[in-house]
């Protein structure tokens, strides 16, 4: 099985059967805590002392969704809002062709900006468009069914 580039160029890989145990036993426990602030306690390899590390309820749900990624086998990259991506992954991120997307940046439907002969698009624009496309869908989604509901 072949990654897209874009998740080897950002450092993604699968995780091995022993990272999604562990990310799945992880998020076990942090769900066990998520009522307030979790706290862990974690052993410093160097001095084997004991260090408290407390996890607001946001640090937590962050955590636990990218440990619900691995503990699937999914492979996670994480992208800053504030980096810039070349047009392949903006395209592999939004699961379109290169094409399509450059279509999306000359119709100004993405915000991005030329560097040289090169368009380049902030993460957080990207994350923006596929937020803003998906609730699109998912509010035609709405209406179909329903439509579909009304001859039933």
């Amino acid at each position: 099985m072949t990654m897209p580039a874009c998740a080897q160029e950002l450092g993604g890989r699968l995780p091995s059967p022993s990272d999604k145990a562990a990310a799945n036993h992880l998020r076990k426990i942090l769900a066990a805590q998520a009522a307030g602030d979790a706290k862990l306690r974690v052993v410093d390899e160097e001095t084997k002392a004991p260090l408290e590390v407390t996890l607001t309820p946001a640090l937590a749900s962050l955590l636990m969704e990218l440990l619900r990624h691995v503990g699937s086998g999914d492979a996670v990259t994480l992208v800053p809002v504030s980096q810039m991506l070349t047009t392949q992954q903006a395209a592999d991120i939004l699961n379109v062709s290169r094409p399509f997307l450059i279509s999306l940046l000359d119709k100004g439907e993405i915000e991005h900006t030329k560097v040289g002969r090169h368009r380049r698009i902030k993460a957080e624009n990207l994350f923006a468009y596929k937020r803003d496309r998906d609730a699109k869908r998912s509010d035609a989604l709405s209406d179909l069914a329903e439509l579909d509901a009304e001859y039933f």
